[in-house]
C-alpha cells in the first residue's frame, strides 16, 4: 500500500504555489480566460474582465478584435503594444489573467488519486499534482515528466524537488488542455515502457 507524503512543509509549499498571483510566463491563452488590460495613462483604456472568445479573439477599443488564443501573456501584450502604437504614443500596455478556463490534465503514477483533474487556477504543476491529493512517500521527486498534448512523444523531465526545496518556480511548468503529469517511482521506473501506453491516453482524450 502507498504511505502518503503529508508533510506540514510540503503542505505549506504547495498551498504557497496554489495561491501565488502570478501566472506561469508559458502559460498560452485560449477560450474561456478572462482578462484584465490596461494602457497606462490612459482611463479609456482600462477594462476588465475580457474574455478570450471561442474563436480564441478578445475585442479592445481602437485595435477591434486581436488574436488572443494560442499566445502567451507576453506575447500577447507585445501585439497589443504594436497595434496601439498606431492610435497612442508609446502605449504601456499590462495584462494579467484575472480569472483562468478550466483546463483538464491528467495526473498519474506516484500520487494518492491518479486521475483526470480539472485546473481552475493557474494551469500549473503544483496545481495538477495538488489535486491529486499530492504525491506518495515514493514519488521520485526528482523525476517527474510532464507530457505536452501537442508533443506527447516529447515528455519533459521536471526536478519537483527543486520547485519543494528551493522554490525554484521554473520547474513549476505551465499545463495546457490534454496534457499529462507523470510521478515515477524511486523503486522501479516504468516511465520508458508506460510512455507508449500514456500517449495513447493523450490521443484518446484529444479525440
Amino acid at each position: 500500500m502507498k504511505i502518503i507524503v503529508s508533510t506540514v512543509v510540503v503542505w505549506m509549499l504547495l498551498l504557497a504555489g496554489f495561491s501565488r498571483p502570478a501566472f506561469s510566463q508559458d502559460y498560452v491563452l485560449g477560450p474561456g480566460d478572462i482578462l484584465d488590460i490596461s494602457v497606462y495613462g490612459h482611463e479609456e483604456l482600462q477594462f476588465k474582465g475580457i474574455t478570450v472568445g471561442a474563436d480564441g479573439k478578445i475585442a479592445f477599443p481602437l485595435v477591434r478584435e486581436v488574436e488572443a488564443g494560442g499566445l502567451t501573456v507576453a506575447q500577447l501584450t507585445g501585439q497589443m503594444t504594436v497595434l496601439l502604437s498606431e492610435f497612442v504614443q508609446r502605449p504601456f500596455v499590462t495584462i494579467n489573467i484575472e480569472k483562468y478556463r478550466t483546463t483538464r490534465v491528467y495526473v498519474l503514477g506516484e500520487v494518492t488519486k491518479p486521475g483526470l483533474y480539472e485546473i481552475e487556477k493557474q494551469h500549473n504543476l503544483l496545481d495538477a499534482i495538488g489535486l491529486a491529493g499530492g504525491y506518495t512517500k515514493t514519488a521520485a521527486k526528482k523525476k517527474v515528466f510532464v507530457i505536452h498534448r501537442d508533443t506527447p512523444g516529447q515528455p519533459v523531465k521536471v526536478d519537483f524537488l527543486k520547485l519543494l526545496e528551493r522554490g525554484d518556480m521554473k520547474q513549476n511548468v505551465a499545463l495546457n488542455d490534454g496534457d499529462v503529469v507523470y510521478l515515477t517511482s524511486n523503486h522501479k521506473i516504468f516511465f520508458p515502457q508506460d510512455l507508449l501506453l500514456y500517449t495513447t491516453i493523450v490521443s484518446q482524450f484529444n479525440d
